[in-house]
Parts: C-alpha cells; sequence; structure tokens
C-alpha cells in the first residue's frame, strides 16, 4: 500500500491508475479505524479498481468546546491495519497543507443539515461539506462510500454531490455492531467499562421502537415519545430523537419506507449517534 501526504503525489497516482484503467474509490475517515471502516474498504474495493483510504481529523468539523484536540489518532496503526484489508493508496493530508492559513471557502448544504446534528452542533455540516468537496476534487473518485451510522451526513454529502454536480457515485454500507447491538464508533474508546456495558441499552431502545412499527404502530410521535422513554430511564442525556424521511431528514408525518429513527445522547461525557431504518425500502 501506498502512503501519501502531499496532494501533487496524489494526483500523480490516481493518474497512473486511471492510465491502467482502473476506476477510482475513496473512504473518507477521520482515522481511529475500527471494523465499520475496513467494512466501507472492503465494499469499496467491489465497486473499483483502486482504492483511497483519506485519514484526517477535520477541524472545521469540530466546534468550540467539542473532542477535537483528543479525537484518537493512530495513523501508523490505521496505516497497519489499511494494508492488511487491501486498500491501495492512504491519504494523510497535512492540515496546514489542506486549509491555507487564509483559507475562507466553505460550502453550506441547507436543508438537509438543518435538524438533528446540524440543529446540535451549529457549523458541523458546513465543515463535513468542506471537507468532502474538497477531497472529492483532490481525489477525483469514481466510486466514494460513506457508512449509514452517520445518517445526516449521508442526506447531506448526496444533496452536495447532486447540486454540484459532482460526478461521483455514492455508494453507503450498512451499519455494523457489536453483538450486543452498539453501533461501532471511534467515540466508543472514550467509555469506561461501566459506560459501555450500558451504552448498549442505546440501540436496544432503537430496535424495541422499529419493532413497535413492524408491528403495526405508524404514528411517527408514538415511536419517539416510545424510544424517549426508554432512553431516558436507561439515564442517558438525550440530545434529540426524532423520526425522519431519510433522504430529506425531514420529520416524517407517517411511517412508512424509507423512514429512519435517529437519536443522539450522551452517556457519561461521550456522546454518541444512531439509527435505525424502521422500515426496509
Amino acid at each position: 500500500m501506498i502512503a501519501v501526504k502531499d496532494l501533487s503525489e496524489l494526483r500523480a497516482h490516481v493518474r497512473d491508475a486511471c492510465a491502467s484503467g482502473r476506476t477510482i474509490g475513496l473512504v473518507p475517515t477521520m482515522g481511529a479505524l475500527h471494523a465499520g471502516h475496513f467494512s466501507l474498504v472492503r465494499l469499496a474495493r467491489r465497486e473499483s479498481g483502486f482504492v483511497i483510504v483519506s485519514i484526517f481529523v477535520n477541524p472545521l468539523q469540530f466546534a468550540a468546546g467539542e473532542d477535537f484536540e483528543r479525537y484518537p489518532r493512530r495513523a501508523d496503526e490505521d496505516s497497519e491495519m489499511l494494508d492488511r484489508e487491501g486498500a491501495d493508496l492512504v491519504y494523510l493530508p497535512d492540515a496546514s497543507q489542506f486549509y491555507s492559513p487564509d483559507f475562507s471557502t466553505t460550502i453550506e448544504v441547507a436543508g438537509v443539515s438543518e435538524g438533528g446534528e446540524g440543529a446540535v452542533r451549529p457549523g458541523h455540516f458546513r465543515g463535513v461539506a468542506t471537507v468532502v468537496g474538497k477531497l472529492f476534487l483532490q481525489v477525483a473518485p469514481d466510486v466514494a462510500v460513506f457508512g449509514r451510522k452517520d445518517l445526516q451526513q449521508v442526506a447531506v454529502i448526496r444533496r452536495m454531490t447532486r447540486d454540484l454536480d459532482f460526478p461521483v457515485r455514492l455508494v453507503i454500507g450498512e451499519t455494523v455492531r457489536e453483538p450486543d447491538g452498539l453501533a461501532l464508533s471511534s467515540r466508543n474508546a472514550y467509555l469506561s467499562p461501566a459506560e459501555r456495558q450500558r451504552a448498549a441499552l442505546f440501540s436496544k431502545a432503537l430496535f424495541e421502537a422499529r419493532d413497535r412499527v413492524r408491528a403495526g404502530e405508524r404514528d411517527p410521535q408514538v415511536i419517539e415519545r416510545a424510544a424517549r422513554q426508554a432512553l431516558a430511564g436507561a439515564g442517558f442525556s438525550i440530545d434529540y430523537v426524532d423520526v425522519l424521511e431519510w433522504e430529506t431528514m425531514r420529520r416524517a408525518t407517517r411511517i412508512d419506507s424509507g423512514t429512519a429513527l435517529a437519536a443522539a445522547i450522551r452517556v457519561g461525557k461521550t456522546r454518541l449517534i444512531d439509527n435505525v431504518l424502521l422500515l426496509e425500502r
């Protein structure tokens, strides 16, 4: 596997891969990789001929007081695992080169970015859209792979890609979970053993709400209320619990195919997000 930090070197490898007839796949990450990320790498391998994984802890998507400084960084370990997973290139841009000192251009995706995470973390999706837009321009991928756990992020990137005519096909991988149901996340490393045990109740509450829908309930308010009660009963601090049309992120008025239940909670000082599709499409 090739490891590069310099943009010109990255583009040279992309040109060589394209010249040999291979399509380019991109998996953008912030590192601290886990099995969920590796499932996306394998998906990119199936969908493209030359797989690039970027590792970049993007300062633009962290607000003041969030965990930018303590976000886990282990590029050497991540690179070794990516090599074993069969990635062709890992891109490790330096923040000072990625964003010049007078950097002042950002991408704002209205509508889909405004509820949920966007309401709790103002400016977050501006940072996400900007970094992904830059990566699309730098890497010029044919395919980009993202995980469904970050449901609103997927909606934002899908809208940005469509609106700005990026020639990139998006592929969405399913959420990977621990045996007890907890969605894999780099932030799970922050949990103490006791918090980790309790965190499994997060996904349990979402699964129970999904089961109510599959048993016939179609009122979003009933599902939100049941999930909220279960999460509060588990002792979590709740940021939001929303039933949404997952492609538009609008609050759903009735549950049908493509409707999702999304939630964000805090376990101690650790903030976790998760979602489930309430009915299969």
